[in-house]
């Protein structure tokens, strides 16, 4: 099962006098994975390499360094910590001194496998996406028991008669919330696949 990370975290060290700072985050998409390269990078370091992962999605960035000697160790970093919705950022500051392409791919590999390592993370619980109706006044009560099956209110829309949801769950938690639900409402409360 994958995870991603809960929050931002960072891993400090140096190797033959290059400084490396290693940055990791969750991502929800590809633009927030550039927002997060482009908010983070140092333009007076030598080089900003990078690699982000979301689900099938990847792409990762050497910055001017030899081919294949930051971008994909980063990326292979992020998948053997079997990490997933993730972005890690490699800073360098060049300390004079060659590292050669295999020591430059240990040291971003082995950066980024640290840095990773070291974040708290949480298991990506794969969701279904269900709609539903309710009333006024059965929607507090809807969300606490969505969010009590570790569940996702996605969207909200409020009619005449009452608010239409989108809703996303772990399929194992469908079943008892539905019975949940429909105690709640009598019955009325039905949710559908999307």
């Amino acid at each position: 099962m994958p995870f991603t990370l809960l929050d931002t975290c960072e891993f400090r060290e140096e190797i033959r006098k290059s400084r490396f700072i290693t940055l990791a985050a969750p991502i929800s998409s590809p633009a927030e994975a550039m927002s997060f390269i482009e908010r983070h990078s140092d333009l007076a370091a030598t080089h900003n390499c990078w690699a982000w992962k979301l689900g099938g999605q990847y792409r990762s960035s050497d910055d001017g360094e030899p081919g294949g000697t930051a971008g994909r160790p980063i990326l292979a970093a992020i998948e053997a910590q079997d990490c997933d919705q993730v972005v890690v950022l490699v800073i360098r500051w060049y300390g004079g001194i060659q590292l050669g392409t295999g020591g430059l791919a240990r040291a971003y590999g082995g950066g980024a496998n640290k840095c990773l390592q070291q974040a708290e993370k949480r298991l990506l619980v794969s969701r279904s996406e269900l709609t539903c109706s309710c009333s006024f006044s059965e929607l507090a009560l809807l969300k606490l028991r969505v969010a009590e099956a570790d569940g996702l209110v996605l969207d909200e829309q409020f009619t005449a008669n009452g608010v239409d949801l989108r809703l996303a769950l772990g399929e194992e938690q469908i079943e008892a919330l539905q019975r949940q639900l429909a105690d709640l409402s009598r019955g009325r409360i039905l949710l559908e696949r999307a």
